[in-house]
């Protein structure tokens, strides 16, 4: 039925709002850590787990959302999501332990990971389908504002104000979107006859993907297989999730529907979802290392700098939409967009200690357009071999891929660094020596600014050798960056025969616009 001029408008405000609140906070915390430790007494490998908590919390829900929305009715199971999201996010700022808001952080996610598929339903429901290429343009808007509004929204709070604010802003939106969701969305969708939980799915599903999520994010920390916790969990973590693809096949009514991937189409775009996910999460991840650690900006300038790119992804994926509608292939797009992000990595492996904000402009715009050439034509690319009924099922197993791709991208990369580092610090320490007239010209120039500014009293030689091996830790993290940089153009091309195996579906309109505002 369609919903009324009125309506639609504080539907669409209230489910972009949610879907934007819950991704703002996979980010937000990141510039918190310092002040969270200092706080509440933990150490930052104690207080990193307030992202993994919220990142394996996500990573376990996301793929039951179709079928929990369908149990319970689409309104009751968004309703509580977010009821169940605010009360956490309340309660994470009120923690007084590390601990205690570790918990809380779990319980935010499981809300958090269930608002962003069930907000685009009901989106989609609202608007008749003249309209829902308006709608798709809004959502999708709303999709690529929350993970760059997150550093600078956090490093504002955390420059002003105390941590626990980041959390606590949920809660007047929360509050609203409870009460105009409970009057004005629809309970679509719900069984008439409800079948048994599949509790066997759910459990194995939890094991296995939670067990893989805490290795991806905390294998750094403790230095991976050197660790017998990190060993046995990834012990679990294997036989989790074998054990959850057995049961998921041979279950009447599983919690995933995994015989969906028998589709070519979607096993072949599920692998490119990975890589979307390791190029879009390992960007983000490198680039504010970059510019802080290495040249010195803060967060809050970081999240200006990536806003450019954030920009022209809005202005691009409506026009991308469209053009889908009217029948382009998507695999042009997808082509196209992940060489347009193989270049972005190439420039910006080219940046230096010297360059200024300007150079980023160019490398960030190519990679919000190449985000904005993917993000809606993969998704299309991948359901349109399905029937109508397990298009959500797919949506949400695309989801999870590229929360999984993004996050064994990190993994990856976290090691990448850690190696590379060692050997360009090794390198550059190697070429320090006595009679290097490089290393006295430099020394000559840095002694000469020291004795004008210390006093005579002070060890200039001490201040000196702390200067020169700063100065080579910056240049070390430099090149390791850059590494990593054509180290991600390098995965992206290695997935260019992938989409030449994929075939092109007759797709209904339909289709098409719900795939629209199911991206990301």
């Amino acid at each position: 039925m369609e919903t009324n001029r009125i309506a639609k408008i504080i539907i669409a405000v209230t489910t972009i709002s949610a879907a934007i609140m819950e991704l703002i906070d996979t980010s937000i915390v990141n510039v918190a850590l310092n002040q969270m430790a200092g706080n509440l007494g933990a150490s930052i490998e104690d207080v990193s787990w307030v992202i993994t908590s919220y990142a394996i919390a996500n990573v376990i829900i996301i793929p039951m959302t179709s079928f929990l929305s369908q149990y319970f009715g689409r309104k009751n199971y968004y309703m509580a999501s977010i009821a169940i999201f605010t009360v956490a996010s309340v309660l994470c700022g009120m923690s007084t332990s590390i601990w205690e808001l570790v918990f809380w952080r779990f319980v935010q996610g499981l809300g958090g990971g269930a608002l962003l598929s069930t907000s685009q339903s009901i989106l989609f429901d609202a608007f008749p389908p003249k309209q829902r290429g308006l709608a798709s343009a809004l959502f999708g808007m709303g999709i690529v504002l929350g993970p760059s509004l997150g550093p600078i929204v956090g490093g504002y709070i955390i420059d002003n104000y105390s941590w626990p604010l980041i959390f606590n802003i949920n809660v007047p939106f929360g509050i609203v979107a409870s009460i105009l969701s409970y009057k004005f969305v629809h309970n679509e969708n719900k069984m008439a006859v409800k079948p048994a939980i599949d509790w066997n799915g759910i459990l194995l599903l939890t094991i296995g993907i939670g067990s893989l999520q805490y290795v991806l994010e905390r294998g750094e920390i403790e230095d991976w297989y050197a660790s017998v916790n990190i060993r046995w969990v990834t012990l679990t973590a294997i036989t989790g999730v074998l054990g959850f693809i057995w049961w998921e096949l041979k279950h009447k009514n599983p919690i995933v529907n995994l015989r969906i991937l028998k589709d070519r189409n979607l096993s072949l775009t599920i692998i490119l979802t990975f890589v979307n996910g390791f190029a879009l999460f390992t960007s983000v991840f490198i680039l504010p290392l970059l510019l802080q650690r290495v040249l010195g900006y803060t967060a809050f300038e970081t999240g200006i700098t990536l806003m450019p790119s954030t920009f022209l992804s809005l202005l691009i994926m409506p026009i991308i939409g469209k053009r889908l509608q009217a029948g382009t292939s998507p695999q042009v797009f997808i082509f196209l967009g992940f060489a347009v992000l193989m270049l972005f990595n190439i420039l910006m492996s080219r940046a230096d200690v010297n360059v200024s904000s300007s150079f980023f402009l160019l490398p960030l715009l190519l990679r919000g357009a190449g985000l904005a050439l993917i993000m809606v034509p993969l998704l299309n690319l991948a359901v349109q071999g399905l029937k109508i009924k397990d298009m959500a099922q797919g949506i949400a197993l695309s989801n999870m891929t590229r929360q999984l791709g993004g996050s064994f991208g990190i993994a990856i990369i976290n090691n990448f660094v850690a190696q590379r580092y060692v050997v360009h610090r090794t390198d550059l320490v190697s070429n320090i020596y006595s009679g290097s007239q490089q290393l006295a010209t430099r020394s000559n120039i840095i002694l000469q600014g020291l004795k004008a500014k210390l006093p005579v009293t002070a060890n200039v030689q001490q201040q000196l050798t702390k200067i020169l091996d700063l100065t080579v830790m910056k240049q070390s993290y430099l090149l390791t960056y850059l590494d990593a940089f054509l180290f991600s153009a390098l995965c992206i091309l290695i997935v260019f025969p992938l989409l030449m195996l994929t075939r092109r579906k007759k797709m209904s309109v339909e289709m098409v616009k719900a795939t629209s505002e199911s991206a990301h």
